[in-house]
């Protein structure tokens, strides 16, 4: 049973009611801090995934050719658009808040630590790594949630969607995998989510968005190399 994958999704409907209720109780101080402060902690954390790198080329490689094939697709525009109608729902036009609500779109839904939760949880039956981020998203969707209201909690109709299919494969994807494949899938999300740290901060708008099938290629990328590359360069 996808116990993780339950709680994780729970957590973050939780967080973004929360987040409604008490939005209209915090200054613009309060908001524009609590947003800083998560901005830098998914900065941070994608730096801690970052570092288990182990085959640099070929994580570089991914994110360049996955971005190329996300923009090539027009991955970016979809979800802006999915964004668009879950605001909609809502009566929410702000452009600048669509632009933050892709960003948590991603920061939720394409993380390495959540891809990797749910193939664990399917394999091998341990939810504790999606129960570790359950807590970071129940107060991370209450920050968002103070600046974009209940349409966050939507959110975690994707999320589960993603996680679950996940689940399902684990038995089929985790036996084709390495420890350094899975070190180089790491640290890949950790790019993507140092990325969204940036947007968040509005230091730097990333296309997160298209950033995405990295995540896919990451692994047979990192495969390849290992395999055929270097030996050769040995």
């Amino acid at each position: 049973m996808p116990i993780g994958i339950i709680i994780n999704c729970i957590s973050i409907i939780a967080g973004g009611l929360i987040g409604t209720i008490v939005k209209e109780r915090l200054t613009e101080r309060w908001r524009s801090s609590l947003n800083m402060l998560f901005g830098l902690a998914s900065t941070g954390m994608g730096i801690s995934s970052v570092v288990l790198m182990q085959n640099m080329p070929a994580v570089v490689l991914s994110l360049i050719l996955g971005t190329c094939l996300g923009l090539a697709l027009h991955f970016g525009e979809g979800i802006t658009a999915a964004a668009g109608k879950m605001q909609k729902l809502f009566g929410m036009q702000d452009s600048a808040q669509s632009a933050m609500l892709v960003t948590i779109i991603v920061l939720f839904c394409a993380s390495g630590t959540g891809i990797y939760g749910s193939l664990v949880s399917g394999m091998s039956g341990d939810h504790s790594i999606l129960i570790a981020k359950s807590i970071l998203d129940l107060f991370a969707a209450m920050i968002f949630a103070c600046t974009l209201g209940l349409v966050v909690s939507l959110i975690a109709v994707p999320q589960f969607v993603i996680m679950i299919t996940l689940f399902l494969l684990a038995g089929v994807i985790v036996p084709l995998t390495t420890p350094a494949m899975i070190n180089d899938f790491k640290a890949c999300g950790g790019f993507l989510m140092i990325a969204t740290g940036l947007r968040i901060l509005q230091l730097k708008q990333f296309p997160t968005a298209d950033m995405i099938p990295s995540m896919i290629l990451v692994m047979p990328l990192s495969w390849m190399w290992v395999t055929y590359i270097l030996p050769l360069l040995s």
